[in-house]
């Protein structure tokens, strides 16, 4: 019988396009490959009867074109505050076998290099983000803003990471993951930030 499972936070992602990037319109990256970062803060969630309130995830990805074609090379971190069952749950969540949206970002993942468990800290304040991975990779990102003063929005996107939410367009203050053949150490290029909410099966 499925788990029945649901998450809700906050994310960010964070990569080497320049500019407007254009793989959430399925395009093909600026660099013409992509690397990135992707972290989420779960607010609030549950995996059977498995809590998971507080904890976070993230990925480090590569694709080697356009992200919709998939063949992404991947490292998947969990939150070593969590407990045996706890990222024994995350892992089935984020790495696909438990259904709902996070199973489609997972279809397009050719090689899993590593799943790690570190020291994972996400903070979030009124237009910006940050994520640590350990003590040697991360991505600061800071909201750009609109003619109005406030922040500017992507809507209904076909490639997404957080399905139904309204993108903040952000740039990156740094981006770093030096790790299993997926290198990064650059700022000012492309990032976002946005609720989340997954359920499964």
């Amino acid at each position: 019988m499925n788990t029945q499972w649901k998450l809700e936070g906050d994310y960010l992602e964070s990569c080497t396009c320049k500019g407007a990037c254009p793989c959430l319109y399925l395009g093909a990256p600026t660099e013409g490959d992509c690397t990135a970062l992707v972290g989420w803060h779960i607010s609030t969630g549950q995996y059977g009867d498995v809590e998971l309130k507080d904890l976070n995830v993230a990925v480090a990805l590569y694709a080697p074109g356009p992200m919709a074609e998939g063949d992404w090379k991947a490292v998947l971190y969990l939150d070593q505050r969590g407990d045996e069952r706890q990222q024994e749950a995350m892992e089935m969540i984020f790495g696909g076998q438990a259904g709902g949206h996070p199973a489609l970002l997972a279809s397009l993942i050719s090689e899993v290099r590593a799943v790690e468990r570190i020291p994972i800290r996400y903070e979030a304040e009124k237009g910006q983000r940050h994520l640590t991975l350990g003590e040697s990779a991360g991505a600061r990102i800071k909201a750009l803003v609109g003619q109005d003063g406030g922040d500017i929005y992507i809507r209904n996107h076909p490639l997404a990471v957080a399905p139904g939410e309204s993108l903040v367009v952000a740039t990156s203050q740094s981006l770093f993951h030096q790790a299993h053949g997926i290198d990064v150490d650059l700022s000012e290029r492309t990032a976002f930030y946005s609720p989340f909410t997954y359920a499964g099966p």
